[in-house]
């Protein structure tokens, strides 16, 4: 089974698929080039699940933009992607900042935060495209229960071990991964410690090491350390079972429902980037997403690509179905955020 290795080093083959992806560009469509070198942005540190999907679509996209189009992924982390999009907020709409935008920054946060963000999810970013939508996984330390202890059972020590006596890790305060380890504990009747982290990868070694217990994480983040049995996934979030994770149940098959609702990734950039080079960002991102190479390596490394019918339009529908479905999950569980 492929390891973290092979995984980084799959993505540095994505330059290779230049010409075809460049190919793949609509015929006929008005070309817009970027002025400068397009900056990346990812809300997490490096390792993470934002900035793997950042560095897999860089290069693909920047094919179809054309030969002389570079983009730079950069990295900007600090409470759980918000410090990043308000950034990006405020950087120039002329479509050379983008971002990788993900469910906590995009959509938690702003909803579940007690005090909210200094910006709105949909007014204040233009919406490129959906990126994947992979579901979360709910992962333990090797030594918090013996080998061999059915999914089932580690629920059951999580929900009658002493309130506040196991310590649970995040990529950061206030993001989706947070949420719903609170929506866990409040569904297992019982309460956790919180330890936020500045990235996927992060948080995950601090489960590895023992640091933390346990943590719902993204599927990129935990896979390298799932294949390695660095940690041991219990469930993952959502109606369905993941591809690379077929034996591990979901929430709901152990009969703790609530949790159908995966995470996502979106490509967002300044309000107002003007149409011709907001169509061919999402040109670009589509173009990516639909070539072969790039869709296995994001899979290998634990996105799910889209792949149906994705517009400026049906972006921006996505992401308001999304913010009302988490407005629904605080409003129903009652859950709210400290700063």
């Amino acid at each position: 089974m492929p390891n973290r290795r092979s995984i980084l080093a799959a993505t540095t083959l994505l330059p290779l698929a230049r010409p075809r992806l460049a190919r793949a560009q609509q015929a006929g469509a008005a070309r817009w080039v970027p002025e400068r070198p397009i900056v990346f942005v990812s809300g997490y540190a490096p390792g993470g699940s934002t900035d793997i999907g950042a560095r897999l679509l860089a290069d693909p996209m920047a094919a179809v933009l054309g030969p002389e189009v570079r983009i730079l992924v950069e990295n900007r982390p600090g409470a759980a992607g918000t410090v990043a999009t308000e950034w990006v907020k405020n950087r120039p709409a002329d479509g050379t900042t983008i971002m990788i935008q993900e469910t906590g920054a995009g959509a938690v946060a702003p909803i579940a935060t007690i005090g909210g963000t200094r910006y709105d999810p949909l007014t204040d970013f233009t919406q490129l495209g959906v990126i994947s939508t992979p579901p979360e996984v709910l992962v333990i330390s090797p030594g918090f229960v013996p080998a061999g202890t059915p999914p089932a059972a580690v629920l059951a020590q999580l929900r009658t071990a002493p309130r506040d006596s196991i310590t649970y890790a995040t990529s950061g305060f206030g993001g989706v991964l947070h949420l719903k380890s609170e929506m866990l504990a409040k569904a297992l009747g019982t309460g956790f410690v919180h330890v936020p982290y500045r990235s996927g990868a992060q948080m995950v070694t601090s489960i590895m090491q023992g640091d933390a217990q346990f943590g719902i994480a993204a599927i990129a983040s935990a896979l390298p350390f799932l294949r390695d049995n660095r940690v041991r996934a219990v469930a993952v979030m959502g109606t369905a079972r993941f591809p690379a994770l077929p034996e591990v149940p979901t929430l709901s098959e152990l009969g703790v429902p609530g949790f159908e609702s995966g995470g996502w990734f979106t490509l967002i950039g300044p309000a107002g980037i003007p149409r011709p080079a907001a169509e061919a960002l999402n040109r670009a991102l589509v173009a990516a997403l639909r070539d072969p190479g790039v869709r296995e390596r994001m899979l290998l490394a634990g996105h799910l690509p889209v792949q149906g019918e994705n517009t400026l339009e049906t972006t921006r529908a996505f992401v308001e179905r999304e913010l009302a479905t988490v407005r629904q999950m605080v409003e129903r569980t009652g859950i709210r955020l400290q700063p």
